[in-house]
């Protein structure tokens, strides 16, 4: 194993973890919880997938994906936010009704044909320098360096804008924000479907860029459930998501290599005859994510780490608290 070739498909992979988790951040920022990440990307992948395959275009099948995902995501704004029900059961509802259309629509497209896909480009200058260039400028998707500027971007956005300062008011304090004047059902919309356009964006990048060439149920690998968790492992800040979403994108790829004969130091792997390893190693992320998200569930603990006030609370207009 390379260490090197372990951190370069750790990039690309994270990259995946890095829209979806900057779109539940920007989506739980304004106070809305949304748990179907999941099928969100589901329907991206199968909508980027299909449209490239039948257009040859790929940058059309991304669009579409982002459109499809952020269409799904007023739905479940609307029950969350204007009905005002329970949006961790609305998030779930919305997992099973775009994983269930993605299925249906995605039935035996795999076997369609040869699909178009996204350039990998190497920058020119930045791919020389030492280590680093190998890791994030060699031989990348172009949507990894579309990720590369969405890090900054966020983190200006949400903590120097005005803009920025309107969404952490409608997640902390979205009575205050009312009195004013700014409208917070708007808001919680459009950050709803900001969320859902990153999650399609994020399906887009596995069947177009990271794992390109086939689609199914298996595609997002639970991946969009991993997106969840880390955001609150980054309490919720753009900067420490991309941290979480790269560093899951490398562990996933070294937990794959690290089943081989070899360790990473070229030794003999001692477990590599237990037929039991790999699904010990493969359930290690996930058990992880369960572990921050039953953390995040306490309300003491999710105040400590810094999450917004009123997240998961419906606004409603007159009362008073949040």
């Amino acid at each position: 194993m390379d260490l090197i070739i372990i951190l370069h498909a750790g990039v690309a992979s994270g990259t995946v973890l890095l829209f979806a988790t900057l779109g539940e951040l920007f989506a739980e920022r304004s106070g809305v919880i949304n748990l179907g990440v999941e099928g969100m990307m589901l329907i991206g992948a199968m909508s980027a997938y299909s449209v490239a395959l039948y257009t040859g275009n790929p940058w059309l099948g991304v669009v579409i994906a982002m459109l499809a995902a952020g269409l799904i995501s007023q739905i479940h704004a609307f029950i969350a936010i204007t009905l005002q029900a329970d949006q961790v059961v609305s998030g779930l509802a919305i997992t099973f009704l775009a994983t269930g259309i993605s299925l249906v629509l995605g039935e035996g497209l795999s076997k369609a044909g040869a699909v178009s896909l996204l350039p990998n480009l190497s920058i020119p200058l930045l791919s020389q320098i030492p280590l680093l260039g190998a890791i994030f400028f060699t031989k990348q998707s172009v949507l990894v360096y579309i990720g590369f500027l969405l890090i900054p971007l966020a983190w200006y956005y949400i903590y120097y804008t005005r803009p920025g300062m309107h969404l952490r008011a409608v997640g902390e304090y979205p009575a205050a924000a009312d009195a004013l004047g700014i409208n917070v059902f708007r808001l919680r919309y459009f950050y709803v479907f900001l969320g859902g356009i990153l999650a399609g964006l994020s399906g887009a990048t596995i069947s177009l860029a990271i794992s390109p060439g086939w689609f199914s149920e298996l595609t997002t690998s639970g991946q969009g459930w991993i997106a969840i968790g880390l955001v609150i492992f980054a309490q919720w800040d753009p900067l420490r998501a991309a941290f979480g979403a790269y560093a899951f994108g490398a562990l996933r790829r070294l937990i794959f290599d690290i089943q081989g004969p070899t360790t990473l130091l070229g030794l003999a792997n001692p477990f590599y005859y237990n037929p039991y390893w790999g699904f010990i190693l493969q359930m290690m992320p996930y058990a992880f994510t369960i572990i921050v998200l039953v953390i995040g569930s306490r309300e003491a603990l999710r105040k400590r780490l810094g999450a917004p006030a009123a997240i998961g609370v419906p606004y409603i207009r007159g009362e008073r608290g949040l």
